[in-house]
């Protein structure tokens, strides 16, 4: 029986990422205790995949890791989802913003961008969310509910199922 070594080498990848954020987490507790700060901290990260395979992590809280340790911010960044919807023609773009109030969201969105600020219950939020797509900016349609934000654009360009057909030689 013999092993594949493009598959055991994608093995010993994903056990390097676990091993590095452990050792990020160490730094950032010992950055902490080393500091005094006091928190509440709040810090996450999301790992997904891109089109080609290649690993995406997007971090989320009011802490970053640092060399020196971690940064902390006055605002949150909260985590958010973006979710295409080719057969309801719309892009949906999910923020969650725990304790904000619904008149103190801000939502400014460009052709490849969403911006969002909130605040309520002593917290701040602040994200600048990258599009993959170009999105109608004056199509947007928000709601609030639970501390989630969901703002629905309809694309610049429909979604098509149908592509150009290509000849293979």
């Amino acid at each position: 029986m013999s092993i594949d070594p493009f598959r055991r080498k994608r093995e010993d990848d994903v056990w390097r990422y676990f091993k590095e954020i452990d050792e990020m987490f160490d730094r950032i507790f010992k950055s902490i205790e080393e500091e005094g700060e006091e928190g509440p901290f709040f810090y996450g990260f999301s790992w997904t995949t891109d089109e080609e395979g290649k690993p995406v992590v997007r971090e989320f809280g009011n802490i970053s890791p640092s060399a020196r340790g971690i940064k902390r911010s006055n605002a949150i960044k909260p985590y958010y989802d973006v979710i295409s919807d080719p057969k309801g023609n719309k892009i949906s773009v999910i923020v969650e913003v725990p304790g904000a109030e619904k008149d103190k969201i801000n939502v400014e969105a460009a052709e490849r961008s969403v911006h969002v600020e909130a605040e309520g219950m002593n917290r701040k939020y602040d994200a600048d969310i990258r599009l993959d797509v170009d999105i109608n900016p004056e199509s947007a349609k928000a709601s609030f509910v639970n501390g989630i934000l969901q703002i629905n654009f309809e694309p610049k360009s429909p979604f098509s199922g149908k592509g150009k057909r290509i000849q293979i030689e």
